[in-house]
């Protein structure tokens, strides 16, 4: 893999990038995003750092990178050379070459995608890509390539898993911080693998399945009355719409759930948000596929000021919220809401 130059003195605490990038919702209204100093949002506008698309490419791949390390998907990064052993996200592109016929000498029609299932051959790649939503397919320039952005934030912010992108946290909050991310990298992380039905494991797991099926020449009745034939049954259904999956159509498996389990491309959503899992990245609690976002809040609360985990023992709850103590303020002149002041409310989030 080919590091680009630079990469290696990018610092992980670095300031919010994107600064001056137009804000996505307010259109026009906003001249581009000023970051807050704890909020992750816009000073103008009060937007979130993902309605500004505010990341890039890069800091996307080291997130991932760091996500993804020390876990079982580490193969999926690659050290950074000179980089204290930072890694970063082998993001796998995909190109799309067409030739364009004409009656002049033919050109090429070619086709980016910002992020693809890693291992699959092109048209296998292409199968699922054809299954997603058109204005979901992350092809380079498009909303589809937004969309995934705003993704890679909304649903695996840097904060949940990366101390220095939080606000003041102290020594012992570092430390269960830590502790926090280590046990979800080891319980709950995961990555779908994309195959065809039957298909799922077999890069990891083909040698003793080979070696079952030979043992256990005879085929067996499986749970819902089909025949398994050379440990693949005939029929397939998808785990998330309960509908039958075709049979030369791909699917996406997560190991977590077991290879009994698959899901429809399009089905592969997190169960509080709905939203389609980005990169294929799941976490795997009480049977179900969660978002990074709402796995982590389903364990900590979030803080609806700074948007961050809490992992202090002093907070502020109220209906049913709960706060850092000192988040409870005033959008507007950062004054306690316990204590009345002039501002207005309309623009508090």
């Amino acid at each position: 893999m080919e590091v680009i130059s630079g990469m290696q003195k990018m610092s992980v605490g670095q300031s919010p990038a994107g600064r001056g990038a137009a804000c996505l919702t307010c259109k026009g209204i906003c001249s581009g995003f000023q970051p807050h100093s704890w909020r992750k949002a816009c000073t103008q506008c009060h937007c979130g750092q993902e309605d500004h698309a505010s990341s890039s490419d890069l800091e996307d791949d080291f997130k991932m990178g760091r996500l993804l390390e020390n876990s079982k998907y580490a193969h999926l990064t690659a050290k950074v050379k000179g980089g204290e052993g930072m890694r970063v996200y082998k993001r796998n592109r995909m190109i799309i070459t067409n030739p364009v016929v004409s009656r002049k000498d033919p050109t090429f029609n070619t086709i980016t995608y910002d992020w693809a299932p890693p291992g699959l051959t092109q048209k296998l790649a292409m199968q699922y890509m054809e299954l997603l939503p058109e204005e979901r397919r992350p092809v380079a320039g498009t909303e589809g390539a937004l969309y995934r952005r705003r993704q890679l934030m909304r649903q695996l912010p840097a904060y949940d898993q990366d101390p220095s992108q939080c606000h003041s946290l102290s020594e012992a909050e570092v430390k269960a911080m830590a502790e926090f991310v280590k046990s979800y990298k080891e319980e709950a992380l995961g990555v779908g693998e994309v195959a065809l039905p039957g298909e799922g494991g077999m890069s990891k797991d083909n040698a003793g399945k080979q070696k079952n099926e030979k043992e256990q020449p005879n085929p067996e009745p499986t749970t819902n009355g089909t025949l398994e034939e050379n440990g693949k049954k005939s029929e397939y259904n998808c785990s998330g719409c309960g509908q039958l999956a075709a049979l030369d159509s791909p699917v996406v498996y997560a190991d977590r759930a077991g290879y009994e389990r698959l899901w429809h491309p399009t089905c592969f959503v997190c169960v509080e948000c709905g939203e389609a899992l980005v990169d294929l990245v799941y976490f795997w609690s009480k049977d179900t596929l969660l978002c990074g976002r709402h796995y982590c809040q389903s364990l900590k609360p979030r803080c609806p000021g700074c948007d961050e985990l809490i992992f202090s023992e002093t907070c502020h709850q109220e209906k049913g919220q709960t706060w850092h103590k000192e988040h409870f303020c005033c959008w507007q002149c950062g004054q306690n809401l316990h204590v009345a002041c002039g501002c207005t409310k309309k623009n508090e989030k």
